[in-house]
């Protein structure tokens, strides 16, 4: 190329990842893969080496991160938040190693720690209490979100010393917390998010900080700013101080003798990153030296001293043959892609989320197109992009249904919504999923009655709605296929012990958009009454901490409904429990247990109580059950066959119990009455 193509080329590239990086950074909505944008970005920074007279100060490779958003204050970071510099394969890291060892004399060392897949943040404390938190931004200026993160309940309000501190680290959403968000948002009809990163980034970019705590973020610190002011010369020193300080860091950490040491941890870890909790996108490599760090130094927007490997994209090639919609119990109308099976990520996989009906036109997923799939949060299949060069005669565009393709009426679109939605009531899929969802363990957990079953009840029209369950004869059961007396016996027991359950367990059951079993707790303890809630105006059930507006619209709108009246009438009349049989803090502020304001993790397989009553009967002690093992974390059950979480309480010498331990613990507690 001449210098006029350089130059053209140089600004199309340019303009290009500007437009990826604001979607990414700002709007939180990125259009292509990451293993896309690092492709392109290379092919910039290719093209950039060759040509320095032609690299612009204002070409992305010159910037950090995105532009701060206008909707929060500006925070001027004391110390700039860098990026770091990618490697992706085996031999980019052995030239990283080749290129600092000519920097500097003092033998090297590596920390290398696992890349979370988030929002960088800096948490800025002063006598050791929390007073500011900041998006990265553009690297010199970010967002306050002090907020948001206040609402984030791995962010210690004090220190356990009383130092005057910034510390750089990650905010991230867990996996579950992931899907949990994207299927509330499904069934609302709202976009889902693309991956665990951005759903994190939009929910600390929420004006609301209720929306925020309903999140259930959490962070991972890695670094502190200036360690300039404290007595430290290694970064593993910096994370064993950051954690005695009582933040959260990963121990999912290893100091590497070499870069081959590295590349071995990096390649155990490929398999491994599955099994975690949270979504990693890559391994963060540094010279743990701090006096080798500052004789390597810096380029303008990275550390030459630390980089990032990027593990390579996970996905897979197949065909789209089909695809399916599904009624959902809100009715929603759900697309699936039905695909050639294919491996991906440790299983088979044949089927596909498509979300809804924007993504199939903006992506333009047609039958019998070759299509690229990967798996959202490490879990959730996924279409990531059509291979539109693979495209054949036979691919055809596919029809958009007009009709619910259970009952057949009009589907509609409601204003501001990216679903169809099947707005008949009676649609037999939708009493039908909202049958299955009352039953379910977490709301009122009724044994025996799974889809099947269910279904066959609805087909012969022995219920109609969840009030029906309750009146069900054993003659009427054991009309049903496969199942006898002794089922239709435990099935009748399940029903009536299911009766006694807390307001919440129904609460939930109901099925009321937008509201999980976590808000159901809280509006239940609240009230503490179905008939008080039935009352409760908009701003009666909005002052409730982490409860939203859109909530409390939605369970108001709910019981404005004659239908839901009729419905409780018939509850009361089968003598259902309608009242909150949980403890208040009130309460809790009473009770004498090992558990009170403990954090407790349970592993292994429990006998003598299942999982779930478990964590009921420790939280009604004042306990809180978590699903991973920190500092700070008071006590481990191990049941039989622990694992990894009892090496890693072992490792932090948490205190571990047996099941006995926790059974005596249960019995021999104080609650209030």
């Amino acid at each position: 190329m001449d210098k006029e193509q350089v130059k053209t080329e140089l600004f199309e590239l340019n303009q290009k990842l500007n437009q990826w990086a604001k979607e990414y950074y700002e709007k939180d909505t990125p259009t292509v893969e990451d293993a896309e944008y690092d492709q392109v970005y290379r092919q910039l920074v290719t093209l950039e080496e060759a040509h320095p007279e032609l690299v612009s100060s204002d070409s992305i490779t010159q910037r950090i991160g995105g532009e701060v958003s206008t909707g929060f204050t500006k925070v001027q970071h004391q110390i700039p938040m860098m990026s770091l510099g990618n490697a992706f394969n085996k031999e980019d890291l052995i030239n990283f190693d080749k290129r600092i060892k000519k920097l500097t004399d003092i033998p090297l060392e590596y920390m290398v720690e696992l890349k979370i897949d988030g929002l960088a943040i800096n948490l800025r404390y002063e006598n050791g209490k929390f007073m500011q938190g900041a998006t990265r931004g553009d690297g010199t200026i970010g967002e306050d979100i002090t907020n948001n993160l206040n609402t984030v309940k791995s962010i210690p309000k004090k220190l356990a010393e009383p130092l005057t501190i910034d510390v750089r680290g990650e905010c991230y959403m867990p996996k579950k917390s992931f899907i949990a968000l994207n299927e509330k948002r499904e069934e609302a009809g709202e976009n889902v998010f693309a991956n665990p990163r951005n759903a994190a980034a939009g929910s600390l970019r929420q004006l609301d900080s209720k929306v925020t705590a309903e999140r259930n973020l959490s962070t991972f610190i890695y670094n502190i700013a200036d360690t300039d002011n404290f007595m430290m010369t290694t970064q593993s020193d910096s994370l064993d101080k950051l954690d005695e300080l009582g933040l959260k860091t990963n121990h999912q950490r290893k100091l590497c003798a070499s870069i081959e040491e590295v590349w071995e941890y990096i390649e155990s870890l490929l398999d491994q990153r599955h099994e975690l909790d949270y979504e990693i996108d890559g391994i963060v490599i540094k010279v743990n030296d701090f006096n080798a760090q500052q004789e390597i130094g810096f380029t303008v927007k990275a550390p030459k001293w630390a980089i990032a490997y990027k593990f390579p994209a996970e996905e897979a090639e197949t065909i789209v043959r089909d695809i399916e919609w599904t009624v959902g119990r809100t009715g929603v109308v759900t697309p699936t892609a039905v695909m050639d099976p294919v491996q991906l990520a440790g299983t088979t996989v044949a089927r596909a989320s498509l979300h809804n009906v924007d993504l199939i036109r903006d992506k333009d997923i047609r039958l019998l197109d070759a299509v690229m799939i990967h798996k959202a949060g490490d879990i959730i299949p996924e279409v990531t992009r059509v291979l539109v060069d693979k495209r054949t005669d036979a691919s055809q565009p596919y029809e958009i249904p007009t009709h619910c393709p259970t009952c057949d009426s009009e589907l509609e679109r409601i204003e501001s919504e990216v679903a169809l939605r099947c707005m008949n009531p009676m649609c037999p899929a939708q009493i039908k999923e909202g049958l299955n969802h009352f039953v379910s363990r977490n709301a009122m957990n009724i044994d025996g009655l799974g889809p099947r079953v269910l279904e066959q009840m609805y087909e012969k029209e022995i219920i109609k709605n969840v009030a029906d369950l309750y009146f069900v004869t054993e003659e009427e059961l054991l009309t049903l296929d496969k199942i006898k007396e002794k089922s239709a016996n435990n099935i009748l027991t399940a029903i009536q012990n299911s009766k006694g359950n807390s307001l919440e367990k129904l609460m939930f059951g109901l099925g009321i958009q937008h509201v999980g079993a976590k808000a159901a707790k809280l509006i239940s303890e609240r009230f503490k009454f179905l008939d008080e809630v039935m009352k409760a105006s908009k701003e009666d059930i909005n002052e409730i901490d982490a409860i939203g507006p859109v909530i409390a619209d939605s369970v108001v709108k709910y019981f404005d409904n004659e239908e839901v009246h009729a419905l409780v009438e018939e509850l009361k009349r089968a003598e259902i429990n309608l009242s909150y049989l949980g403890q208040t803090k009130e309460d809790l502020s009473q009770v004498d247990s090992p558990f009170k304001d403990k954090v407790v993790v349970l592993t292994g397989k429990l006998t003598h109580f299942n999982r779930n009553e478990a964590k009921e009967k420790i939280e009604a002690l004042g306990g809180k059950v978590t699903g991973s093992v920190s500092k700070k974390t008071d006590i481990v059950v191990a049941g039989e066959e622990a694992g990894s979480k009892l090496e890693k309480a072992e490792k932090l010498e948490i205190t571990v119990w047996d099941e006995a331990q926790m059974v005596e613990a249960i019995e021999n507690s104080t609650k209030v009455e």
